[in-house]
């Protein structure tokens, strides 16, 4: 088990947060933004002057790395590197989809052949959504959707598939099927990112702090084509 450092800024929520040993020791959330550029900085000094006061050493930075807001993951990766940088810290870069999904895995009871699928708001009727099973297997990759009565039929028909994030609320009017159901309040939260972090940390699994880039939502829409499901 380790200590890392939790910064989750891909939507309006600004969030900090530091786990140790898979248990949360430190939480600061703002739900009134965006307001990053103004607050993450502050969050991030409280976390490390607690780990220090403790003394603590922390193991590694992770940082939710898209979809999501152009200026909220600018600005939450660059701060994630500048702490690995400093204190010579590996860095992990976790899905934001992913992380939208593990308080519903977390506290919701769902059947065992679920199908998650969280949603990032785009404009109009688009969403940034995938598909997860409850093992946060991949059942189809992140898309640019265009919702109407017809989105995710197909696996609607085989499966009971639950939508939440900030893109779900605007899609209950069109999709009606009886398998779809909506879980309302989930936000993509540091808080949370501890069981993704910790796999990714047993796994060695961390980003090149030079060259590691957020996913984007423009560059998303620059390169993937819009389905209409």
């Amino acid at each position: 088990m380790s200590c890392i450092l939790h910064i989750e800024t891909s939507t309006s929520v600004c969030s900090v947060a530091v786990s140790q040993d898979a248990h949360t020791i430190f939480v600061k959330e703002d739900f009134n933004g965006p307001s990053h550029n103004v607050l993450l900085g502050v969050f991030i000094d409280e976390a490390l002057s607690f780990v220090d006061s403790c003394g603590i050493p922390l193991d590694a930075v992770a940082v939710s790395c898209g979809p999501g807001s152009y200026t909220g993951l600018r600005i939450g990766v660059s701060m994630a590197k500048g702490i690995c940088y400093g204190r010579d810290l590996p860095l992990i870069g976790l899905p934001t989809l992913e992380v939208l999904s593990v308080p519903v895995l977390l506290y919701h009871e769902l059947p065992d052949d679920a199908l998650l699928c969280p949603m990032i708001d785009a404009r109009r009727m688009e969403v940034y959504a995938a598909l997860y099973n409850k093992a946060l297997n991949v059942e189809r990759a992140i898309s640019a959707d265009i919702i109407d009565e017809t989105s995710y039929l197909e696996y609607l028909e085989k499966h009971p598939v639950y939508f939440f994030g900030n893109g779900a609320a605007k899609c209950k009017e069109q999709i009606t099927h009886p398998n779809a159901h909506f879980i309302d309040d989930i936000h993509p939260l540091a808080q949370m990112m501890f069981p993704l972090a910790e796999k990714a940390m047993a796994n060695k699994d961390f980003k090149d702090v030079a060259y590691f880039e957020p996913f984007y939502l423009k560059e998303f829409i620059a390169t993937v084509p819009k389905q209409k499901l």
